[in-house]
C-alpha cells in the first residue's frame, strides 16, 4: 500500500517543501526512511512508532519505507513527525487524507502529544507558495502561521485530535496574530547628557542606515548612546517585519509567542561570540547574530577586544547585506543587512584622549591595541565620531535634552525622501547604495568636487571610503530636505571620517 502526504523543513531560513511516500509491504517488520534525513528525522522512526501506539492506534507490523522528496534535499529536524505518522497511518488503512492541497508538520511526543517547532512561519509561507490551501500543525504554532494569508490553520494538541481533523472533525481554535506590543524605549536621547555630536552624528547614521564607530575614554557614555539608537529608528514596514519574523522564527525564538515583530532588532554582544555564533549555521544550520540583526542594529561593544576571525567574518555582510555559511552536505545564505555600531576605548587604559587624566600607556601598547582593527574592517564604517568625557557643568545641567520622538520626525522625513528617490530600486536608503546609485544620487558642484578632492588627497582616501563619505552627504542633505548636496553637507560628512583619527 502507497499513501502520499506533504511535509515541511526548513533550509537556511526558507522553507521548503517535503514529499513524504510511505510503502508499506508484507515483509519482515522494519521501518527505514530514505531521501537524505539527518539524525533528528531518522529518530522519528521510534517517536512515531510510540505516538501511534499511545493513541490507541495500531502500528503496522510489516516493511514500512519512507522516501522523503525531493531526495538531494538535506531534511533536518523534526518537523516531518507528524506527516510521517499521518503517512504510515494512510498506508494501512487508519486514517483517509482526501485533502490535496494540505500541508503537515509538527512534533510528535512519545504519548502523542504535538510539540511546537521552529521555522513554522516560512514552512506556512513556502506551502502557500506551493499552492496549498490548508496547513495541519501544533497549537502553539497556529498563531504564528496565522501571520500568513489565505491559509487555512487547522491547529491540533496531538495526533489523536490531527487524525480527527482530518477525518472531518473541528480543529482547535488558534489564537490570532499579533504585533509586538510596543515598548517604551529603556533609554531616550532626553536622558544623555550633553554629547550634541555624538548625537547628531547617530541621527545621521539612524536616517540613511550608516555604520557608526564610536572612539572615547570609559564612561563617557558610549554604550547609553547606542542603547538609544533604536528609540529613533523607523519602524519595520510590513515586508521587513515579515523578513525579521521569520528570521527569528527559523532561529527558533518565537516557540512562546505568536507576535510579528515590528520594532527594529538590537542586538548587543559580548566580546566572547564566536564567529560561528557571529555567521550563523551549526549541526543544525541557524541563523546567526548577524542575520538577527537584519533590518535592526548590531552593537559590538569594545570592539578590539572581540576575536580577529570574528571581526572579519562582518566584511562580507557588510558589503553584501547577506552571509553565505557553508557545511558538508550543503551551503545556506542568511540576510545580513543591519547597522552597525561599535565602540572602543582610545588606548588599553582608555584614557588617552582625556584631558583630565594621564595616560599610562606606551606608544607600542597603543599602536598594537588599534591594529587588532584591520583596515578594511575600518573602510567599511561611515562615520568616526569621538565621545568625549562630560563636563561637571553638563552632568549637572538640569535643562532637559532633546527627547528621541522629536529626532525620529526628522529621520523619518528623511527615510521616506529616501524612499521616494528609490522607488525604482531594491534599496530603501542611503546606506545600501551601490557605486552606480551614489553616482547618480551624489553628484557635486564646484565647491564640493574642490573640497572631495582636498580631502581625498590630506586624508588618504580609499575609494570605498570615498563612497561613504558622498552617501552621509546625501543623508545629512536629506535631512536638511536639500536635493542638491551642498559644500556644508560634504564638509560634515568629512569631518566624520576624520574625528576620531581611525578613519
Amino acid at each position: 500500500m502507497l499513501a502520499r502526504v506533504t511535509g515541511c523543513t526548513v533550509a537556511g531560513i526558507e522553507g521548503k517543501m517535503v514529499g513524504v511516500e510511505v510503502f508499506l509491504s508484507s515483509q519482515l517488520p522494519s521501518f527505514d526512511i530514505v531521501g537524505l534525513p539527518d539524525a533528528a528525522v531518522r529518530e522519528a522512526r521510534d517517536r512515531v512508532r510510540a505516538a501511534i501506539k499511545n493513541s490507541g492506534l495500531e502500528f503496522p507490523k510489516q516493511r514500512i519505507v519512507v522516501n522523503l522528496a525531493p531526495a538531494d534535499l538535506k531534511k533536518e529536524g523534526p518537523q516531518l513527525d507528524l506527516a510521517l505518522a499521518c503517512g504510515v497511518l494512510s498506508a494501512s488503512s487508519q486514517v483517509l487524507i482526501g485533502e490535496k492541497g494540505l500541508a503537515i508538520l509538527g512534533e510528535l511526543a512519545l504519548d502523542g502529544a504535538l510539540r511546537p517547532v521552529r521555522g513554522v512561519l516560512s514552512m506556512v509561507l513556502a506551502a502557500r507558495d506551493a499552492g496549498l490551501k490548508k496547513v495541519l500543525l501544533p497549537l502553539e504554532n497556529a498563531g504564528e502561521a496565522s501571520l500568513v494569508g489565505n491559509m487555512e490553520i487547522l491547529a491540533a494538541r496531538s495526533l489523536e485530535e490531527a487524525i480527527g481533523i482530518l477525518h472531518g472533525g473541528q480543529a482547535a481554535v488558534p489564537p490570532s496574530a499579533r504585533k509586538m506590543p510596543e515598548e517604551s524605549a529603556a533609554t531616550d536621547f532626553a536622558q544623555v547628557k550633553g554629547q550634541a555630536g555624538a548625537k547628531r552624528a547617530l541621527e545621521v547614521a539612524a536616517a540613511g542606515g550608516h555604520n557608526v564607530l564610536m572612539t572615547g575614554p570609559p564612561g563617557a557614555g558610549k554604550t547609553m548612546l547606542a542603547r538609544c539608537l533604536p528609540s529613533i529608528l523607523p519602524a519595520l514596514g510590513e515586508a521587513e517585519a515579515l523578513e525579521t519574523t521569520k528570521i527569528y522564527s527559523a532561529a527558533g525564538h518565537l516557540k512562546d509567542h505568536a507576535f510579528l515583530i515590528t520594532q527594529r532588532p538590537f542586538r548587543l554582544l559580548h566580546h566572547t561570540v564566536t564567529e560561528a555564533a557571529l555567521c550563523g549555521g551549526g549541526r543544525q544550520a541557524r541563523p546567526g547574530e548577524v542575520s538577527l540583526s537584519h533590518n535592526g542594529v548590531l552593537f559590538l561593544d569594545e570592539l578590539p577586544e572581540f576575536r580577529r576571525e570574528a571581526l572579519e567574518a562582518l566584511r562580507q555582510p557588510l558589503e553584501d547585506g547577506e552571509i553565505t555559511v557553508t557545511r558538508l552536505q550543503a551551503t545556506y545564505t542568511y540576510p545580513a543587512r543591519f547597522m552597525l555600531i561599535a565602540s572602543l576605548n582610545p588606548c588599553p587604559c582608555g584614557l588617552l584622549s582625556d584631558p583630565t587624566a594621564e595616560c599610562i600607556c606606551s606608544a607600542w601598547q597603543v599602536q598594537r591595541y588599534r591594529q587588532k582593527l584591520s583596515g578594511p574592517l575600518l573602510d567599511r564604517f561611515d562615520l568616526f565620531v569621538e565621545v568625549p568625557r562630560l563636563r561637571f557643568e553638563e552632568v549637572t545641567r538640569t535643562e532637559a535634552a532633546e527627547p528621541s520622538r522629536e529626532i525620529k520626525k526628522r529621520v523619518e522625513a528623511a527615510r521616506v525622501r529616501q524612499r521616494q528617490r528609490f522607488v525604482q530600486e531594491v534599496i530603501t536608503h542611503n546606506g545600501q547604495m551601490g557605486p552606480r546609485q551614489v553616482e547618480e544620487c551624489c553628484r557635486l558642484d564646484a565647491a564640493g568636487r574642490d573640497l572631495m578632492r582636498h580631502a581625498f588627497q590630506r586624508l588618504n582616501l580609499s575609494a570605498r571610503a570615498y563612497d561613504r563619505i558622498l552617501k552621509v552627504a546625501r543623508t545629512i542633505a536629506d535631512l536638511e530636505g536639500s536635493e542638491q548636496i551642498a559644500s556644508r553637507h560634504l564638509a560634515e560628512a568629512i569631518g566624520y571620517r576624520q574625528s576620531s583619527g581611525l578613519g
